[in-house]
C-alpha cells in the first residue's frame, strides 16, 4: 500500500462565541477556518485529521504542510509512521508542530481503518474509560467562576480548572478561594495561570492554593523558565504541571525531567506533534514514575485523538474539556461527550471512529489545497 495524495479542505467556522481574552490570547470569537486533512492511498482507504481551532485558523499552518510535509509522505507506505514522523520532525523548523500533528493523526486514523481496529487498540489499550474535568474560559469575576464550577459539579464532571484573569495575584487568589468555598472540600480543583507570574508571584499563589487543597498548579511561570520552576517546585507541596507550551517537540521534555523542574508533563496531539509524540512522552514520563496529563486538542477531531491516546496511557488521570463548548466543537455529527457521571468512554470503531460532517464541510468549503 502507498500514499497517493494529501489534500487540505479549508472550511469556515462561523459565529464562534465571543469571550474575554486570556492573557496569552488575542481576540476571542467570531470566525475561523478548520482544515480537513485527507491522506489517500492506492487501495482507496483514507485517513483524516482536523487542522486549526477557533482561536488559530488552519490557514496559518496549512501552507507549510502542503509545501514541506506532503512531498515527504506521498509514495510512502502509510504504516511506516515512525519513519515518516522522524522525517517530519527533522524538518519541522520549516513548518509547525501543529502541521506535523495533523499528518500524524491522519496516519493513525488510516492505520486503524486498514487494521479494522480503533487507534487505542493499535496503541495497546490500558483502560476503557477516564474521568473528565472542565476547564474554564476567562470570566468576569469570582462569582462567575464559582457559579460555573457549581454548574459543572452538578452535571457530574469530576473536576474544575480555573483560567484566571492573571492581572493581579490578589484577584486570582480571591477567585480560587471563592470557587473552593462554592464546591466544597472534596471536589477536584486545579489552577492554570497561563504563564502569568514571576517567581515571587507564583510562590504566593501556589502557597494559597495548596492551602485550599487544589489538585495541581499549572503553568504559573513563563514556558521556558526552567530555572525558576526548579526553585518553585522546591518550595511548594502542590504538584506543579509545566511543559504544555515549552519550546520544542517530544525531545524538549528531557531537560525538564533531568532538572526536576515539574511534577507532571503536559501536551496534546496539536501542540506537540501528533499521537506519536503524545505516546513517546507518556512513556518517557512513565519511566520517571510521573504523570503525563493531556491538554485539550483545540478541535473536535484532535480531542478524539487525545481520547484514544488516553485509553492507552497508564500514567494519566483526567480528560480535559475546554469551555465554552461552542468554541471547541465543530465539524462532527457526534461529539465525544462524558456520561452523567463525568466519565469519557473509549471509541471502538476503526481508526479515530469519528463521524465527520462531510456535508457541512462541503457547504462551508473555502478552498482545497493540493
Amino acid at each position: 500500500m502507498k500514499i497517493t495524495d494529501l489534500t487540505i479542505t479549508l472550511f469556515k467556522w462561523e459565529e464562534i462565541p465571543t469571550g474575554i481574552a486570556k492573557r496569552h490570547t488575542g481576540a476571542i470569537g467570531g470566525n475561523s477556518q478548520l482544515g480537513l486533512v485527507t491522506i489517500s492511498t492506492d487501495e482507496g482507504i483514507e485517513g483524516h485529521a482536523f487542522l486549526g481551532s477557533s482561536g488559530r485558523s488552519a490557514e496559518f499552518d496549512c501552507g507549510s504542510l502542503i509545501h514541506y510535509l506532503k512531498p515527504i509522505i506521498v509514495g510512502q507506505n502509510p504504516l511506516n509512521r515512525e519513519r515518516i514522523y522522524d522525517t517530519m520532525i527533522l524538518i519541522s523548523r520549516n513548518t509547525t508542530l501543529r502541521a506535523v500533528g495533523a499528518v500524524d493523526v491522519a496516519l493513525w486514523d488510516l492505520a486503524g481503518k486498514i487494521a479494522g481496529l480503533p487507534i487505542h487498540q493499535l496503541l495497546g489499550t490500558y483502560r476503557d474509560s477516564i474521568p473528565a474535568y472542565v476547564s474554564s474560559p476567562r470570566l468576569a469575576d469570582a462569582n462567575a467562576y464559582a457559579a460555573e464550577a457549581i454548574e459543572y459539579q452538578a452535571k457530574g464532571l469530576q473536576g474544575y480548572k480555573i483560567h484566571p484573569p492573571a492581572q493581579t495575584v490578589e484577584e486570582d487568589i480571591e477567585i480560587c478561594a471563592a470557587v473552593r468555598d462554592a464546591v466544597g472540600d472534596k471536589f477536584k480543583l486545579m489552577l492554570d495561570s497561563i504563564w502569568a507570574y514571576d517567581y515571587t508571584q507564583a510562590l504566593e499563589v501556589g502557597k494559597a492554593i495548596q492551602n485550599l487543597n487544589y489538585y495541581w498548579y499549572e503553568d504559573p511561570l513563563p514556558s521556558d523558565d526552567i530555572f525558576n520552576y526548579v526553585k518553585l517546585k522546591e518550595r511548594l507541596e502542590i504538584p506543579i504541571m509545566a511543559t504544555e507550551n515549552s519550546p520544542g517537540g517530544f525531545t524538549a521534555y528531557a531537560p525538564w525531567l533531568v532538572a526536576q523542574a515539574t511534577d507532571y508533563l503536559r501536551g496534546d496531539v496539536a501542540v506537540k506533534g501528533g499521537i506519536t509524540a503524545v505516546m513517546k512522552t507518556a512513556h518517557l514520563a512513565e519511566a520517571f514514575h510521573t504523570n503525563y496529563e493531556i491538554h485539550h486538542g483545540g478541535n473536535s477531531l484532535n480531542n478524539i485523538a487525545n481520547l484514544h491516546a488516553s485509553m492507552a496511557i497508564r500514567n494519566t488521570e483526567y480528560f480535559e474539556i475546554l469551555l465554552p463548548a461552542a468554541a471547541q466543537k465543530y465539524g462532527l455529527l457526534e461529539e465525544a461527550e462524558p456520561d452523567a457521571n463525568g466519565i469519557m468512554h473509549a471509541i471502538n470503531e476503526p481508526g479515530l471512529g469519528a463521524k465527520i460532517d462531510f456535508d457541512l464541510i462541503q457547504r462551508k468549503k473555502t478552498a482545497v489545497l493540493k
